[in-house]
């Protein structure tokens, strides 16, 4: 019995003896980076959130932009990934929801997509090639090019504002994000504005999530969903810069989790609400060329 008691008091005095400073249980200190807040931490009500997401939506009519485009697809099965060689890209927006992209390297067309905001276009024209079908996948392709469709794209390159049977909720939160070349840590405090729609009286689906910076309220990421709830689409928005159509990100990075494919838009030069022709959203299908449709 003695022994017991013992050792039931062993782990009692080795705490006694740890918290007391003894000699054989010298605490060591270590200096770690205070973490630092941004100068300006802005408060707003979740409807007023989606004011201003609304408020920035409606003030934009058209945008061009030009980009490098970098692309990497990864084949998780296989464990490989493959970077393509960058190309210079041009993008055109005109609301409600027309798109043109264009990609070149040293100066020839490598592709060419148009887009009436229903059915797309895109003309490869090094295989003489023509994919056409609707913006939004109806049936998924083993083929996981074939499920990039316009409609992502149109996502990334602008938030849009909420519709009118949209539900909302606002959280907040506060990230610690580590800057290893400074040996600093930062502050950011966020709220996140999650946007549902109803699927039936019981039933709620996700559309998307936004996440904003409070110290000057833009947007950092977007996720999509597709109509199933399933994650469809990432998008970041790093690098803000001032341009000639205001403050826009100078980087977006664009994650296709489904299809292994990611897309970095380094952004060069951005106008937006500048008038445009409505032949600059179509494309010319070359003679002889072999047309595949799409679902």
């Amino acid at each position: 019995m003695r022994s017991l008691r013992l050792l039931a008091s062993a782990p009692c005095l080795a705490l006694t003896l740890l918290l007391s400073g003894c000699s054989y249980f010298i605490p060591t200190k270590r200096h770690l980076p205070v973490p630092i807040a941004p100068a300006n931490v802005e408060t707003v009500s979740p409807e007023d959130l989606v004011k201003q997401v609304n408020a920035r939506w409606d003030a934009l009519n058209s945008l061009t932009a030009t980009v490098e485009i970098y692309a990497t697809q990864t084949k998780n099965k296989e464990a490989v990934a493959t970077d393509f060689p960058s190309c210079r890209g041009y993008i055109l927006m005109q609301k409600p929801r027309k798109l043109r992209v264009l990609g070149k390297y040293f100066g020839v067309t490598i592709f060419d997509m148009a887009s009436d905001g229903s059915h797309f276009t895109l003309v490869i024209p090094n295989k003489n090639t023509v994919f056409q079908g609707s913006d939004t996948v109806t049936q998924r392709s083993d083929n996981p090019l074939e499920n990039l469709r316009p409609d992502f794209f149109l996502s990334a390159i602008a938030v849009q504002g909420l519709e009118s049977d949209d539900e909302f909720m606002v959280s907040s939160d506060t990230e610690t994000v580590p800057d290893a070349a400074n040996k600093h840590l930062y502050i950011e405090p966020e709220y996140t504005l999650s946007v549902m729609r109803r699927k039936s009286s019981q039933e709620i689906q996700p559309v998307r999530t936004i996440t904003f910076h409070r110290d000057d309220m833009l947007p950092y990421d977007q996720y999509v969903y597709d109509k199933n709830g399933v994650l469809e689409t990432q998008i970041f928005y790093t690098s803000y810069q001032t341009f000639s159509a205001g403050r826009y990100p100078s980087k977006i990075t664009i994650k296709r989790p489904q299809e292994g494919i990611q897309l970095v838009l380094a952004v060069e030069r951005v106008e937006k609400n500048i008038d445009m022709p409505a032949d600059q959203f179509q494309v010319k299908i070359p003679d002889g060329a072999t047309i595949k449709e799409l679902k």
